[in-house]
């Protein structure tokens, strides 16, 4: 008799715990993020939170997708993807038509994108872009953003011949000698490039942020609504992808190989190569991974208004938010 109490205890414990349930059992809330490209050391971040549980800790269980036909901005704000990765330009341009995207983080503090040459030309600035072919995308700010330039160095941009090449690989363009120049980003196809054994110069937009204002790319979007219905999804993939990028602050060695392990396609050397050089800048000076300043988005969407990129300037401080920043 004396063993009874202890036994109904037992009892009661375990009926308690099981219809409590245990914390791994609770259901997991699907999300998708859609990538803007094939994926890269931009993206180590997202694939470290995936790899390192960050997602699940979160309450998430996040599917990555690279674009299709549908870029990362359609996909967001149609809801075919929860969030994406683009570019302050882009969420910019789209923003002035109305599009009701948002930006929750930047993925780097500064612009690292610069406008490559093949080394033999000797480029050394803007105004030595006199007399090349430079091979566009066909994006609304390239040939601004290169009058202005070229004008800031001395330079005279009629001289300059834009080549329409979509979206052709810009180094394979310059090897063959198709094109003279073309818009890269440093973090990793200048790594490319050394793989490739195509050794290029490169002016970088960061030395001429007196003529051009620095601006954030890429950035992390999400959609107006689902800020609005699911703050609590936003915040908590927001607090995820956090701890995935500063890992890759401190580990960069390690953030590659778990993207390695992800994207095992990738070439290692290059992914090493270009997390080293890259991880220093997802923070730089910044007080935490993600932050956001309204000066810079207000000075880079006035800009394009000056140089007859809009025609009216858009809200800088209703473009982004640091709300969901842990």
């Amino acid at each position: 008799m004396k063993r009874l109490p202890v036994i109904l205890t037992l009892v009661i414990a375990i009926l308690v715990l099981t219809g409590c349930g245990s914390p791994e059992e609770e259901e997991l809330t699907p999300v998708t993020i859609m990538l803007d490209w094939v994926p890269n050391t931009n993206h180590t971040g997202i694939f470290v939170a995936e790899a390192n549980g960050y997602f699940e800790d979160a309450g998430l269980d996040v599917r990555i997708i690279q674009p299709g036909e549908v870029y990362a901005e359609a996909a967001v704000v149609s809801s075919v993807a929860d969030f994406g990765i683009s570019f302050q330009e882009q969420v910019t341009l789209a923003r002035a038509d109305d599009v009701p995207i948002v930006s929750v983080a930047a993925v780097l503090q500064h612009n690292t994108s610069g406008f490559a040459s093949l080394s033999e030309i000797n480029v050394t600035d803007p105004s030595d872009f006199e007399g090349l072919r430079y091979g566009s995308f066909g994006s609304p700010f390239e040939i601004p953003t290169l009058k202005v330039l070229m004008e800031c160095a001395g330079g005279d941009f009629t001289k300059l011949e834009i080549v329409n090449t979509g979206y052709a690989d810009p180094l394979a363009l310059l090897s063959e000698r198709k094109t003279d120049l073309g818009w890269i980003f440093y973090g990793w196809q200048a790594f490319q490039a050394e793989q490739q054994d195509i050794d290029i110069s490169v002016v970088m937009m960061k030395d001429w942020f007196d003529c051009i204002p620095d601006y954030y790319t890429p950035v992390v979007i999400t959609s107006e609504e689902l800020i609005t219905s699911k703050p609590e999804v936003v915040r908590n993939f927001c607090k995820a992808l956090s701890r995935g990028y500063e890992f890759a602050i401190k580990n960069p060695d390690d953030a590659a190989d778990l993207l390695l392990s992800a994207v095992p396609e990738l070439d290692p050397e290059l992914v090493k190569a270009s997390q080293n050089w890259l991880s220093k800048y997802y923070r730089a000076e910044a007080p935490r991974w993600g932050e956001q300043k309204e000066t810079v988005w207000q000075g880079y969407a006035d800009w394009m208004v000056e140089n007859g990129i809009l025609s009216t300037s858009i809200s800088g401080k209703d473009a982004f938010t640091n709300e969901f920043l842990p």
